[in-house]
């Protein structure tokens, strides 16, 4: 009864916060990544807005290194609902010499969506960009706020956060600002992926286990499936049996060994696990202060 009672408070608190987002702002959006807590956030403004349609667009900052899976799904579910797909891509930002692209073995372009994002905020005039984050994600996740308000260059200020008590949200900001939302950062990814399968959301192949062309390096199983991912002559390529825990750029984001091919075996898989989801993503372990210093220049 008690899991069943924080899964209701869980849902019932985000769907709060997308209609205070409506309430609030004047021109919100939604980042949509095609992702497992996208998706997430998708169903709960379904539900937050019934029987409407969902009263803003989707944006997709694309770094065009995604995995083929979360594109197709993406392109699959916007089309479904019927709801307006932004998509703004990292290499125009490349060519036209705004950004220079990263080089070698640890190459990504995770943090040049910084400038595209800021680009795309910027272009539309959106106030409120809705997205996945989570406080156990990473230590700089959990110091932000339900709202987090963005300066005039979209930089976070950590000791410039707002309080936010008794569930009160304070949208206010002065013009040239912005605000992050967050309406599932107070959810673990167990919380997420026990959603999931309560509501029987579809999400991308990817995170179930499937068999793919990988090979290991710093005690880390990349995909071989792609030229995108580095990869020296003497890594060897072997078939395993993986799946992803998260989808980011496919040239960071490792996957791990998994025969969990549903989502029952996937939620089963999370409660044993002892390592977080952003433990398989490299750019995370760039420097102890990595997250946080994206997040001040801009990163969502």
């Amino acid at each position: 009864m008690s899991t069943i009672l924080n899964a209701n408070a869980l849902e019932n608190e985000a769907i709060y916060i997308m209609r205070e987002v409506v309430a609030q702002f004047e021109k919100p959006v939604l980042l949509f990544s095609g992702g497992k807590d996208s998706i997430t956030l998708v169903r709960l403004a379904q539900k937050a807005f019934y029987p409407a349609k969902i009263p803003f667009p989707f944006l997709h900052v694309d770094t065009g290194h995604n995995f083929q899976e979360t594109i197709d799904f993406r392109d699959k579910l916007c089309t479904e609902l019927g709801v307006e797909l932004i998509i703004r891509n990292v290499q125009d930002n490349i060519d036209s010499g705004k950004v220079q692209e990263e080089s070698g073995k640890y190459a990504s372009r995770n943090m040049l969506q910084t400038e595209t994002l800021l680009d795309a905020l910027e272009e539309f005039g959106f106030d409120a960009a809705i997205g996945g984050a989570r406080r156990d994600e990473e230590k700089a996740r959990a110091k932000e706020r339900i709202f987090s308000v963005r300066d005039d260059f979209g930089g976070w200020d950590e000791k410039n956060q707002r309080p936010e008590l008794f569930d009160m949200l304070n949208g206010k900001i002065h013009l040239g600002q912005n605000v992050r939302v967050f309406p599932i950062s107070n959810w673990t990814e167990l919380d997420v992926w026990s959603y999931i399968e309560k509501e029987n959301i579809e999400i991308p192949s990817i995170y179930f286990a499937h068999k793919r062309k990988t090979f290991v390096r710093d005690g880390m199983i990349w995909t071989a499936d792609d030229a995108i991912v580095y990869r020296e002559e003497n890594e060897e390529v072997v078939e395993r049996m993986v799946r992803f825990r998260t989808v980011g750029d496919m040239s960071c984001t490792a996957a791990v060994l998994s025969d969990a091919v549903d989502i029952a075996k996937v939620v089963e898989e999370i409660r044993d696990s002892s390592i977080s989801e952003r433990g398989a993503r490299i750019d995370d372990k760039r420097s102890e202060a990595a997250m946080e210093k994206r997040k001040q220049q801009g990163y969502f």
